[in-house]
């Protein structure tokens, strides 16, 4: 296994001047994204980052952002991205958790550190940086999951499986050169640069780093820079299904992740645009993708792919005990056992906590999903957010699915309130970008398609649903919404 500070060799061997990544502010060429990333090495150095000091980076996505990430893989430091759009708060809460030797912030960071044209003076000095030959199996980055409810955790990852999820996309997708993968999600996300520039490196494409999220922007950077893959989240599926003026002709596939994806937005989507979007399921502590959709238009309604052939991934019962194909409980995860990519895969290496790495435990990866795997794998919902209403479990998703289906849906977040004689109740918050809904209508399309006991009681239309970096909604506080609502 290489390390990350040879993923580019390939690809500088066959061909350096072709384009590896572009942005806002331009094209690198990959002779160009390696200079940029030996001078970020020697610049981290100069600031006296060492091997295993965390750098935390705190930037808009551009050029800036990918060679900084590979400079600080090339001294086996590690890395540690701090989203722009969080609070000061929150901020500073990443910063006290991962406690970096340096911050590199860009114009939206709270948090005093190297700014912009101090770090673009570091580079133009070109400071030397000895050779370092990193650890693959060291610590080399720290994913913050995504918050939905209580504190972020540090998920730390080695450059071994940081580099093996491209390395298993490009082979099962039959990607080359002419891949050009574009990405609106923040690449502080870990694991956005797994899926940006180590996995284009990788095909010898390009990565296309875009900074805009907004339906306009996101239709605008996919033509003019004629991008292949786009990967999405479903609320922007959503709104560009609802846009047939805009020309996604460049487009070979498209991924939908970071949430959900009703069946109705797949088809919405495919119906306007002519390509059948690819459902995805990823895991933080994998990371990133676990399953996918196959390639071209195959795809089981309510089912997030198949899994990854270097994954081994089944139902747990309470017990811990392996559960047959296609019976329902939580979703473990294990390196695979058969095939070419048997035993590739490694767990996380742990938690980042108090200045070290706390070990997960032994076994399979237990991933709060509850969900079936056959030939697909099927998630019905988190396994923390089941809703216990007089003693039934209902599950936030499968309602949410429901819900999802009619068209004039934007979001909608089920959630669980407090009940004196039932525990709970189903409460549900809808978000439309049209007129007002016809809550009555809705519930009874929950009644026509789910057991009585699962059929929200409590309705609310909000203006907009709290979500995170990930468009994933925020979780914590929805009971609070469902009662300032009601």
């Amino acid at each position: 296994m290489h390390s990350i500070a040879g993923v580019l060799d390939a690809a500088l061997a066959s061909d350096p001047h072709a384009p590896a990544v572009e942005a806002a502010s331009g094209v690198w060429t990959y002779a160009e994204l390696d200079d940029r990333a030996r001078r970020a090495a020697g610049a981290l150095w100069s600031l006296g980052v060492r091997p295993g000091d965390r750098v935390a980076a705190c930037l808009p996505n551009d050029l800036d952002i990918v060679a900084a990430f590979h400079g600080t893989q090339r001294i086996g430091a590690v890395w540690a991205g701090i989203g722009e759009a969080l609070s000061a708060a929150e901020q500073r809460e990443l910063r006290e958790v991962c406690d970096p030797a340096v911050v590199l912030a860009g114009p939206r960071c709270h948090l005093d550190g190297v700014d912009l044209d101090r770090w673009a003076a570091l580079l133009a000095r070109d400071e030397p940086v000895p050779h370092v030959d990193p650890d693959v199996d060291a610590p080399a980055g720290i994913a913050f999951t995504s918050g939905t409810s209580g504190r972020p955790r540090a998920v730390v990852h080695s450059q071994r499986n940081l580099l093996l999820p491209g390395a298993v996309l490009v082979a099962t997708r039959g990607w080359g050169p002419e891949l050009r993968k574009g990405d609106s999600f923040p690449l502080t996300i870990l694991n956005l640069m797994v899926l940006s520039t180590l996995l284009t490196a990788q095909a010898g494409g390009c990565a296309v780093v875009m900074d805009r999220r907004d339906v306009d922007g996101v239709a605008h950077w996919i033509t003019t820079r004629r991008v292949t893959v786009w990967n999405g989240a479903p609320a922007q599926l959503y709104d560009l299904a609802a846009r047939p003026d805009r020309d996604l002709g460049t487009l070979r596939e498209v991924w939908s992740g970071g949430g959900d994806t009703p069946d109705s937005v797949r088809e919405a989507f495919a119906g306007t645009h002519g390509l059948v979007p690819r459902a995805t399921y990823g895991l933080t502590e994998a990371p990133t993708v676990v399953a996918i959709d196959p390639p071209g238009t195959g795809w089981r309604p309510g089912a997030s792919g198949r899994v990854l052939p270097h994954y081994d991934v089944a139902a747990y019962d309470d017990d811990g005990n392996r559960l047959p194909p296609g019976e329902l409980g939580e979703l473990r995860l294990s390196a695979a056992t058969t095939g070419p990519w048997a035993g590739r895969w490694r767990p996380m290496l742990g938690y980042w906590e108090r200045g070290g790495v706390r070990p997960p435990e032994p076994g399979p990866v237990a991933t709060g999903d509850v969900g079936t795997v056959d030939e697909w794998l099927t998630v019905l919902d988190r396994r923390k957010l089941v809703i216990i209403r007089g003693g039934a479990n209902v599950y936030p998703l499968e309602v949410e699915r429901v819900i999802a289906a009619h068209p004039d849906v934007a979001r909608v977040a089920v959630c669980g309130i407090p009940d004196d004689r039932l525990g709970q109740r189903v409460a549900a918050l809808v978000e439309s970008t049209g007129p007002p809904l016809d809550l009555t209508a809705l519930a009874e399309r929950c009644r026509a398609a789910l057991a009585p006991y699962k059929v929200p009681e409590v309705w609310s239309q909000v203006a907009a649903l709290p979500v995170n970096a990930m468009g994933k909604v925020v979780r914590a506080g929805l009971p609070d919404l469902v009662r300032d609502h009601c």
